[in-house]
Parts: structure tokens; C-alpha cells; sequence
């Protein structure tokens, strides 16, 4: 089972990581992710850049053609940070590695199983189902 780790942080979590050295948040951020390949159990992972940057933005449906801004982006605590996506073989498991993750008080992971093929079996003839497939395949992910 693939889960997807997002993490997410509080005005609180952002103050407290104001004190506390960067390097510091790296090394144990990079010895979690480190135990995670380690165990074989990490897919992916990343930091993202934070919102006040030049090169965020957000695209809105509401209208045709779809609108770019350089934001609103909400409330912080609606903004994601950075992801995991870990194969694990349970919902246990995946818990097990999301309370090991070296967040401080305000932030939370927010835990969601990813979708694989075996989900859309009842569509298996359809024609971007078979598709995906083989883009997994090109891609190395199957």
C-alpha cells in the first residue's frame, strides 16, 4: 500500500522552528528520511519552497479559461510544507513511520493512502486506465 505523508504546519510550528537551528532540522529530517530508505519503504519525498516566494502560484476553476494568481493561498494551516510517499504493508505500518517524523508542536502529517491500479480494476478496459499503465511502466513505477 502507497501512503502519502503531507506535512503541514501552525503559526505556532513556524515560531518554534525560528529557534531552533536550521542545521538541526536538517540533520534530523535527513536521518528520518534516511531511515526510511533504509527500511525500503520511502517512494518520494520533498520539501516545498515556501509560498512567499516568486514562483508560487495558484490556478483557480471557477472560471474558463483558469486563473493564475500569485495567490491567495489560504491559512497556514491549509498550506502543505512537504511530502513523503512511503509502500507500506498496512495502514498500521504507515502510522507506525508517521509518528517517528521529527515534527515539533503545531505541525501535523496528514496521513492519506494513494491510489494504485488495483483500485480501478472494475475499469481495466478502459482506455487511460490501460494507458496509465504503461506510463508507469515508462516512468519505472510500476
Amino acid at each position: 500500500m502507497k501512503y502519502m505523508f503531507i506535512m503541514r504546519s501552525t503559526e505556532e510550528a513556524l515560531e518554534a522552528s525560528k529557534k531552533i537551528p536550521f542545521e538541526e532540522i536538517l540533520n534530523k529530517m535527513g536521518a528520518y528520511n534516511e531511515s526510511l530508505i533504509k527500511a525500503g519503504v520511502m517512494l518520494a519525498g520533498e520539501g516545498l519552497a515556501d509560498v512567499s516566494e516568486d514562483n508560487a502560484f495558484v490556478v483557480d476553476f471557477s472560471e474558463e479559461p483558469p486563473i493564475i494568481t500569485d495567490g491567495p493561498y489560504g491559512e497556514t494551516h491549509e498550506l502543505f510544507n512537504g511530502f513523503w510517499i512511503v509502500q507500506v504493508g498496512s495502514k498500521e505500518e504507515a502510522a507506525e513511520w508517521a509518528r517517528r517524523c521529527p515534527l515539533g508542536p503545531g505541525s501535523k502529517l496528514e496521513v492519506r493512502r494513494v491510489h494504485e491500479a488495483e483500485d480501478f480494476a472494475d475499469f481495466a478496459d478502459n482506455e487511460y486506465i490501460r494507458k496509465e499503465t504503461g506510463w508507469r511502466e515508462q516512468l519505472g513505477q510500476s
